[in-house]
């Protein structure tokens, strides 16, 4: 039961990121030893991850404050539809299958509510790297019976997840590879530190990574970034209701592009590195805004903010670039 009417006041930990510990997670499978994840949200995505990966022989272990992903005896190469059917993220484990044992079988993800997300970027930087790809009922089908080799990938669109799939291939890759016009959001970059770690040796050049194919069999420990997404959610719930909230477990540095919008608005705010307070705030201004990659705002918080818009004064403008069909709680609100 929710009793409505009263001010938020108090404080919250911001969970890790969901969209940076899946591809960490699929990247697990690149280590034959042990891998420790701190800071892994509990959400239903991570759950069937993490199923995913005891499918294919993952051995794994949920404490208090860690996931132990233990690949010593990983050794399957078919990620079942009844996995990846509920959860787009399951295509990224087909890059790391793929660089490890030279051919994986994995099927064509779900649907997705918000429009069409297709996995052709995904192939086709696959098939730059030297492998072979056919679609069959619903499955993947892919063999690099002479290894991945590095090569230059320049999509003709930036996609978060085709990059994260290029990456997590590219790492166990003979030689170097380029990949230009990629996704630079900061779950890609938490992604890159987790690799390091493993020995991989990657560069970020604005939207170009250069990797050199190296992974390390070594024992890695990693803390996951903070749920940015949740972190604005947050900030713009504070803004409407909230007689002072704090948020903690936070890098305000991977949310630049929100403040400084919130700011431009009129939100109350004190902002430090690792913790935000945010006071309910009168008086809002409009303001226009577009959603974009990485750095610009994300198509993720368009729904929160233009509640928020609501309370301003004057016409505020929202333009969506990223999905076709995200305008469905508009209604609603109009309603």
């Amino acid at each position: 039961e929710v009793f409505g009417a009263n001010k938020l006041k108090g404080q919250i930990k911001i969970s890790g990121s969901k969209n940076a510990s899946l591809p960490i997670l699929a990247a697990t499978l690149l280590s034959n030893k042990k891998t420790y994840l701190k800071n892994l949200p509990k959400v239903k995505d991570i759950q069937t991850m993490l199923s995913l990966l005891k499918s294919l022989g993952s051995k794994i272990k949920v404490k208090k404050n860690e996931t132990i992903i233990d690949n010593t005896k990983q050794r399957k190469k078919f990620a079942s539809y009844n996995l990846v059917k509920t959860m787009r993220a399951g295509i990224l484990v087909l890059g790391p299958l793929l660089a490890r044992y030279k051919k994986a079988k994995v099927s064509l993800p779900g649907g997705c509510a918000i429009g069409s997300r297709p996995v052709n970027l995904h192939l086709f930087a696959l098939k730059k790297l030297g492998a072979k790809i056919k679609i069959k009922n619903g499955y993947i089908f892919a063999s690099a019976n002479n290894g991945l080799f590095g090569a230059k990938i320049k999509f003709p669109n930036i996609s978060v997840g085709a990059t994260e799939n290029a990456i997590l291939a590219s790492v166990a890759a003979k030689g170097i590879t380029v990949i230009e016009n990629c996704a630079v959001e900061p779950e890609i970059k938490d992604l890159i530190s987790f690799l390091k770690k493993l020995g991989a040796k990657i560069k970020v050049n604005k939207r170009k990574i250069i990797i050199e194919g190296k992974i390390l069999q070594k024992k890695v420990v990693h803390k996951v970034i903070c749920d940015r997404i949740e972190l604005g959610t947050y900030l713009i719930g504070g803004a409407l209701a909230a007689h002072k909230l704090k948020l903690k477990n936070i890098s305000s540095s991977l949310i630049k592009k929100e403040l400084n919008i919130l700011k431009k608005m009129g939100v109350k705010m004190k902002i430090n590195k690792s913790f935000i307070e945010v006071y309910k705030s009168t008086n809002l201004k409009k303001i226009s805004i577009k959603t974009e990659p990485y750095p610009g705002f994300p198509t993720d918080l368009q729904a929160q903010i233009m509640i928020l818009m609501t309370q301003a004064k004057g016409i505020s403008k929202i333009k969506e670039n990223i999905f076709e069909n995200r305008f469905m709680h508009a209604q609603e609100l109009i309603r």
